[in-house]
């Protein structure tokens, strides 16, 4: 059975017919095409997928997208304005926060998320937001950097 979904997805509304039992993961790559949330262990584990529904970090993998009608949803693609990267971007590629890459989105809008609610976090506050997100490729130190960089640009004025 497929129902109406409403939200505010990336600062713009969105109205589309959904499958009760389609993924809002599946929906952000298959229906809208922002492929930048990946899919990574399907199974809530890695954290690849996080995207913010309503500025909370979530695993987009075990989330129903008819659960967000009525919601704001960011993705990475919302992030930075008119080819300005956002804090967090730039603070992952000034600090090297990402290898290979591919949990990058996921880091960074948990990242956001946290930054978005605590401008100011300590490194404690930082490791626990992070907590669910897994990287293969680095012992977490350069992530954390970029965190703290980015904590650094958001007190000079540029959003997470």
């Amino acid at each position: 059975m497929a129902r109406l979904l409403e939200c505010r997805l990336n600062g713009r509304d969105r109205a589309d017919a959904v499958a009760d039992n389609i993924l809002l993961l599946d929906y952000l790559r298959e229906k809208v095409g922002l492929t930048g949330t990946k899919t990574g262990c399907d199974g809530g584990e890695c954290g690849a997928c996080t995207v913010l529904i309503d500025n909370k970090p979530t695993l987009s993998c075990l989330t129903l997208a008819t659960t967000v009608h009525g919601k704001r949803v960011d993705t990475i693609e919302s992030l930075g304005t008119e080819g300005q990267l956002s804090a967090i971007q730039r603070g992952f590629h000034e600090k090297l926060g990402s290898q290979c890459g591919y949990c990058t989105p996921g880091f960074i809008m948990a990242s956001a998320g946290l930054l978005r609610k605590n401008p100011d976090p300590s490194d404690a506050e930082i490791i626990e937001a992070l907590g669910s997100n897994i990287c293969r490729c680095t012992g977490y130190v350069k992530i954390i950097e970029a965190v703290r960089f980015a904590v650094a640009l958001g007190k000079q004025g540029l959003a997470p």
